[in-house]
């Protein structure tokens, strides 16, 4: 299979911050939509854009809480947002269309990971249905006001985990059985198929696509929405924690500050390295090469995730299957 996944040595590197990707940039009249930007690495994105110039709307489902978390960020808009409500989301596109402004960048960022199986009004396991479904319908929905940008850029946050499973075609919903991280994964390679295929579509119409794994951030691992108890449990057993609960910082190794972790979700959002170049899997603020092999997944203290883009992730033909399935899914 042919395909576009070579790094193309941008100069920046796993430490790199969102500062420093987006030094030099001029966003002013530049608007973007981030999803999930009141908290974690949506927060720092949202913090980094809108020092560059940007004007912002985050997507929350909470805005008060929001409001909060966004305080002294400039030029900040807060719209209500529950990507596992199909009303929710055609109430934010609504608004947004309605204010008649374009959209220059969609950051896909907001997420669930673990925990007990939860399915959605529509029967739909909640994380295939939030991580990618509920933003599938968000980036059709503002179709017209990306178009309007003429030139505009949708980035979904994806992650290495997409290595732990390929589109469930049989029972994307776990009907028959449920297992979490396979849920997750199977999310996360939807996002990358997301933008692989949003990218061949709409390429011509000046609108690319990425997806991005911005590595694991203490604020934001795997298991946020365990207890406590297990969530630092599973941290620890990853080595994302130190004996006394101190995040272990090591990008090198994937271990990340927010600061770290969103600078590849910028990099995708605004380098002019990528003018030229869309439907790829972006890592450590570079092209990602492909994995050569099935992916190394020890969740021991050594090694997190080989986050290298798999074969199944970036497919032609499961990208566009995705694309018409995650359509009827819609209708349905």
């Amino acid at each position: 299979m042919a395909h576009k996944q070579h790094p193309i040595g941008t100069g920046f590197t796993a430490a790199s911050t969102a500062d420093e990707v987006l030094e030099g940039i001029d966003l002013t009249g530049k608007n973007v939509i981030v999803t999930g930007g009141s908290s974690g690495l949506g927060l720092e994105a949202t913090r980094a854009l809108s020092k560059a110039g940007a004007s912002i709307t985050v997507g929350a489902r909470n805005p008060d809480r929001a409001a909060g978390a966004l305080t002294g960020i400039e030029r900040v808009d807060i719209d209500q947002l529950d990507l596992l409500d199909p009303a929710s989301i055609d109430t934010f596109v609504a608004s947004y269309l309605d204010s008649g402004r374009p959209l220059h960048i969609l950051v896909n960022n907001a997420g669930i990971g673990g925990g007990e199986l939860v399915r959605d009004a529509r029967s739909y396991e909640s994380q295939f249905a939030t991580n990618h479904l509920g933003h599938f319908q968000l980036t059709l929905g503002l179709a017209p006001a990306l178009h309007a940008a003429h030139g505009a850029r949708v980035v979904n946050v994806s992650s290495g985990g997409h290595q732990l499973s390929d589109i469930r075609w049989d029972d994307p919903h776990f009907t028959t059985g449920y297992d979490g991280m396979l849920a997750y994964g199977q999310s996360k390679t939807a996002n990358v198929l997301f933008a692989v295929e949003l990218d061949r579509r709409w390429a011509e119409k000046g609108i690319r696509g990425y997806a991005v794994h911005p590595g694991v951030v203490i604020s934001t691992s795997l298991g946020r929405s365990l207890p406590e108890d297990q969530k630092r449990a599973m941290e620890a057993a990853m080595g994302l924690i130190d004996e006394s609960g101190q995040p272990v910082i090591d990008p090198d190794r994937e271990k990340k500050t927010p600061q770290q972790g969103a600078s590849t979700t910028v990099f995708a959002a605004t380098s002019p390295l990528l003018a030229e170049i869309g439907g790829v899997y972006l890592k450590d603020n570079d092209i990602s090469p492909l994995a050569d092999g099935p992916a190394a997944i020890n969740f021991g203290t050594e090694e997190i995730i080989t986050s290298d883009v798999m074969p199944h992730a970036i497919d032609p033909l499961s990208a566009q299957r995705l694309w018409e399935l995650s359509e009827q899914l819609l209708k349905a």
